[in-house]
């Protein structure tokens, strides 16, 4: 069915709405990649079964008749992106009472269909607790009470591959409001005075590009999308892309409409299949509903969206090797000027976002530039969606207002560092990030501000590092995956990087020199300055971070060839403690190197010269009484 005009759509919008609160109840089964992982579709597959073919029985549980849902046709079963509790899936939410279950298994569907579904009461030993409280309603777990969800607001709220689900809760409006509305100067201008940023890396002013665009004489335009998304541990835009597309398809639609581009690509990494798949069922139903192609609601105006996959190159997440690629060459930066605002996508002009950021137009739009700009610090207002991962308590997606502090995301989102261990630093910005440490806990989190310290936001990784954690190595593991990554193009990058690599591996391995550290940021200085893309100039980051904040750990390395953490293998030194020691021989029997001796029912001891640090006395004794010396 194509929508011809405006009133059609609104009268569609209607006829979705209508349709979504005409179900009695909605089970949302979590679909986005991490559950899927852990075994949601079994439970998606499951809840079909239960609903399918249900007939009106009276139910009750207890000494008390419940009105739960008793007919089929009632009960809507959704696959919805992610809900952002990562730690904590399979996720599963059932509408209207707002539960939120964790860690679901395939034989807690049947109890929580008939209890909740048909009963209306809740299955509490599958809902969040802390101590005694138990936590009914998704909001007010603490893991999510203290988001601003905005960008995320729907996803895990909504089946993530039916249009229809996205236009009952507004999809579409900002760009039926801009095309009706607002003359394209009008709607840039709107974007510019919201001081919107953009959200993969950098922070240029999204208007500002917006504006540059527009102005160039050539009428041949493009909007281009970057969901590459290459630093590990970050998946902010793929949860975009698999939990609400139409919010991030609607954004590139109004910024086409902006700069008059009637095409439009979107470049995602091949190692994301899911989001690949809903984007394209995504396109595919708004072109259906002529929502994308020719004469878009009877205005004149065109727009028409492609899909290209990245081969997964970190580099390709820059914006000229993004290009090129999608141009079929390959992804290597180029030197500018000129920029891709002037000669970007073939050869013509080009807005290029990330995900987040065009996600963020619709509702500058429908809400204007100053709601906008009210929302975090004035020089970076809206929210930032932020992956959580590494040694802390609640792991997962999370979306915040700019300007929040470090400490907040850590300890009262992130629910702090698990197993009583303390607090050491947080690598945010993936491998071109940098390191925040205890001191900087207060830092508020925006663009400006981290810039100061050396660090980014970058697309919004944050790794959260306990005192186990040896910031040496955490330095060599970035700079070895930036290192991999380095198209080779320019001299600084491929061999600075290799150099300092180089040199980060020779302390790890107890043979470095005090002048390394010289070295170290002698080279960051020349890699940081005369690299010839974003990529390469801030791939030394996490080095100069680490070297700002823990040169007691390098200076252990280097001058007594001793790891702080004892995480670095060749650096290890393994003890036995004679309390615990009970003289099994076990740890003996299975040393490869015979660094093991002593007497039967006595404490046994090892020789640190022939001890290979291969670990495998500490795998054999079952008294814990190996440790390794710190």
């Amino acid at each position: 069915m194509k929508i011809e005009n405006r009133v059609r759509l609104k009268q569609f919008r209607a006829e979705c709405q209508q349709k979504h609160s005409e179900l009695k109840c909605h089970i949302l089964v979590c679909g986005g990649t991490g559950c899927l992982a852990g075994g949601s579709e079994a439970l998606y597959q499951r809840m079909l079964e239960l609903t399918a073919g249900l007939d009106n029985v009276d139910v009750k549980i207890g000494d008390e008749a419940h009105t739960g849902v008793h007919k089929s046709e009632d009960i809507g079963v959704h696959k919805s992106g992610c809900h952002g509790f990562c730690e904590m899936g399979p996720l599963v939410r059932i509408e209207p009472y707002g539960y939120l279950y964790l860690k679901v298994k395939l034989e807690d569907c049947d109890e929580i269909f008939e209890k909740t579904v048909l009963g209306g009461l809740p299955v509490e030993r599958l809902m969040y607790h802390e101590g005694d409280k138990v936590f009914r309603s998704q909001e007010e777990i603490p893991f999510y009470a203290r988001q601003t969800r905005l960008v995320l607001k729907n996803c895990g709220h909504i089946d993530a591959e039916h249009i229809e689900e996205a236009i009952a809760v507004g999809a579409y409006k900002g760009f039926e409001k801009a095309l009706f509305e607002m003359t394209p100067d009008a709607v840039i201008k709107t974007v510019f005075d919201s001081k919107l940023r953009g959200r993969g890396g950098a922070g240029f002013v999204a208007g500002k590009k917006w504006q540059q665009v527009a102005s160039q004489k050539e009428t041949i335009r493009y909007v281009v999308c970057n969901g590459d998304e290459g630093d590990p541990g970050a998946f902010m835009d793929r949860s975009v892309m698999e939990g609400d597309p139409h919010r991030m398809i609607e954004g590139m639609m109004i910024a086409a409409y902006a700069v008059g581009a009637q095409e439009g690509y979107i470049y995602v990494r091949a190692e994301y299949p899911l989001a690949i798949q809903r984007l394209k069922i995504a396109i595919a139903q708004a072109e259906e509903y002529g929502l994308l192609g020719d004469n878009i609601l009877g205005t004149g105006f065109s727009f028409r969206l492609h899909i290209n996959r990245g081969a997964g190159a970190f580099v390709c997440g820059e914006g000229s090797a993004l290009t090129a690629s999608i141009e079929g060459k390959r992804g290597m930066p180029r030197v500018k000027p000129p920029r891709t605002v002037e000669q970007g996508l073939f050869g013509k002009p080009t807005v290029l976002n990330n995900v987040e950021t065009y996600a963020n137009v619709s509702m500058i739009i429908l809400n204007g530039a100053e709601w906008y700009a009210n929302i975090g610090t004035p020089n970076s207002p809206g929210t930032k969606a932020f992956a959580l991962t590494g040694n802390v308590k609640n792991t997962g997606l999370i979306e915040v207002p700019m300007g929040i502090s470090l400490r907040e995301i850590v300890f009262d989102i992130g629910g702090g560092i698990p197993n009583g261990k303390k607090f050491k630093a947080v690598q945010i910005g993936g491998p071109s990030g940098g390191c925040l440490i205890t001191e900087q806990l207060d830092v508020s989190m925006d663009f400006d501000s981290l810039t100061k310290l050396g660090a980014m936001i970058g697309s919004g990784g944050l790794v959260v590092m306990d005192e186990d954690s040896c910031m040496v190595e955490v330095a060599r593991f970035f700079m070895s995956f930036t290192q991999k990554e380095s198209c080779g193009k320019c001299v600084p990058c491929r061999e600075g990087t290799k150099r300092m690599l180089e040199i980060l591996e020779r302390i790890v391995a107890g043979n470095g020199k005090m002048e390394d550290i010289d070295t170290l940021r002698q080279l960051a200085d020349v890699v940081g300055n005369a690299a010839l893309c974003g990529l390469g100039k801030s791939a030394p980051k996490p080095v100069v971070s680490t070297l700002n904040g823990f040169m007691d750990e390098y200076i252990a390395h280097i001058r007594d060839h001793r790891c702080p953490s004892g995480v670095c293998s060749k650096l290890r030194v393994y003890k036995i403690d004679p309390e615990l020691c009970k003289g099994c021989s076990k740890c003996a029997r299975n040393c490869p190197a015979g660094a093991i001796t002593g007497v039967i029912k006595s404490p046994f001891s090892i020789d640190t010269d022939k001890c290979i640090k291969c670990g495998a006395c500490v795998d054999q004794c079952a008294f814990h009484a190996v440790y390794i010396e710190k």
